[in-house]
């Protein structure tokens, strides 16, 4: 016997949120798909009013500064889209880390662009102007 649960299953994510004026961080697990709309189809870097959040949050901006999928897979800043794509990373590369010199190699990623499938979100809070 299956319930309306197994059926439309609910998306969970972990939003990371840091505020660096006084070192403090905060956790928060979102199951609302209303709430999660917010970060739907933003980039990494953008800002994102998080007055939906809750109380004590209104009057913050925070900017996405990156995530995980389900799979564990980072979010790379300048790959314009929303899934995950192979790329040859070398010597600098941010998701790399060489071993040897010159070493060169194929990784998967996750594209810029925020969607249904990530599990972790980091932002960065700021004051509103």
């Amino acid at each position: 016997v299956r319930n309306s649960r197994d059926l439309y299953p609910v998306a969970i994510m972990k939003l990371n949120i840091a505020y660096p004026v006084t070192g403090a961080n905060k956790m928060i697990d979102i199951t609302d798909p209303k709430i999660l709309s917010i970060f739907m189809d933003k980039r990494m870097s953008s800002e994102v009013a998080i007055d939906a959040l809750g109380e004590e949050f209104t009057g913050y901006v925070a900017k996405i500064g990156g995530g995980n999928d389900k799979q564990g897979f980072p979010m790379k800043q300048g790959v314009l889209v929303p899934g995950r794509v192979r790329l040859l990373l070398k010597e600098g590369s941010s998701c790399y880390r060489t071993r040897k010199d010159g070493e060169r190699r194929r990784k998967s990623v996750r594209g810029c662009i925020v969607a249904s499938d990530i599990s972790a979100l980091s932002l960065i809070a700021s004051l509103r102007d």
